[in-house]
């Protein structure tokens, strides 16, 4: 998610890095919690709020790996 995030923000959008990896740490977060908070208010699934920290974790180091590329 985070790679996708972050190539989508500064390569198609064509922000800068800065604003782009702000942006694709943003939306990573809220996709992230707002899987959960989904699970939580359906009672479909469950809601762990750990999930949502190890989601927004692999996706900080999909983001670290594009910026090392890009």
């Amino acid at each position: 998610m985070g790679i996708f995030l972050e190539c989508f923000f500064v390569l198609l959008v064509g922000l800068s890095v800065t604003y782009g990896t702000i942006g694709a740490i943003g939306i990573s977060i809220a996709i992230s919690y707002g899987f959960e908070l989904f699970s939580l208010f359906t009672g479909r699934g469950h809601y762990e709020f750990l999930d949502a920290v190890a989601s927004v974790l692999g996706a900080l180091v999909g983001i670290g790996v594009t910026l090392g590329v890009i």
